[in-house]
């Protein structure tokens, strides 16, 4: 017999089992539990109004928008398109806003933020899903794609505005015939020492209910 053979249990003996296994009379040991990170991110993502001139690159941007591309998408169309703003591209969408608005001066809203992310709903024709249907898939990239920012450590706020569906604010952005603009991710550093916005708790037992009951049947039963 070499090194690497075990040694064979004595015979009559039958070889002990595995602490947990059937017929030990031992418990298994239970499995830790697993945290549940989507949820925790959920509860501590906040809207940052206020946010450092740092700013994640296109580089860090790209497995985050991967990531929150995976929604929920009828037939797949990916009806959406995210465009970044950059530097001067801040100052252009500032002019587009004082144009829309009928401003002399261009607005400053848009350098609140080193990095604005555009988001755009582009619809595609399909029998099946109609416009408000893909506005609302790219709503979701939208949402999800915030919430991986900040678990990544960025400030993010979803900014809208009248103007948002403006033709110059459209123009600005380049956007198509069948292309409307849902607003901007305004993405920055978060300041140290400085608390996000306040959320106050939701109370499901508002937002959930129940199918209401058909007259008839109700009636039957009584």
């Amino acid at each position: 017999m070499t090194d690497s053979e075990p040694a064979a249990e004595p015979a009559g003996e039958p070889a002990p089992e595995p602490a947990g296994e059937a017929g030990s009379g031992t418990p298994a040991p239970q499995a830790p539990e697993r945290p549940a990170p989507a949820l925790e991110a959920v509860r501590a993502r906040r809207s940052w109004s206020k946010v450092t001139d740092e700013a994640p690159t296109r580089a860090e941007l790209m497995p985050l928008i991967s990531a929150a591309g995976r929604v929920a998408d009828h037939s797949s169309l990916r009806p959406w398109r995210l465009i970044e703003l950059r530097g001067a591209d801040r100052e252009r969408l500032g002019a587009a806003i004082a144009k829309a608005q009928g401003d002399d001066k261009p607005s400053a809203k848009p350098l609140r933020a080193p990095l604005l992310i555009a988001v755009v709903a582009s619809i595609r024709k399909s029998d099946k899903v109609p416009a408000w249907e893909q506005e609302a898939v790219a709503s979701g990239v939208a949402h999800v794609l915030s919430l991986l920012l900040d678990e990544a450590g960025w400030g993010v706020i979803w900014r809208t505005g009248h103007y948002t569906r403006s033709k110059a604010v459209a123009k600005a952005h380049g956007l198509g015939k069948d292309e409307v603009l849902l607003g901007w991710l305004y993405v920055g550093g978060k300041p140290s020492g400085k608390r996000p916005g306040r959320r106050k708790a939701v109370d499901a037992r508002h937002h959930l209910s129940r199918m209401p009951r058909d007259k008839k049947s109700a009636k039957k039963k009584s």
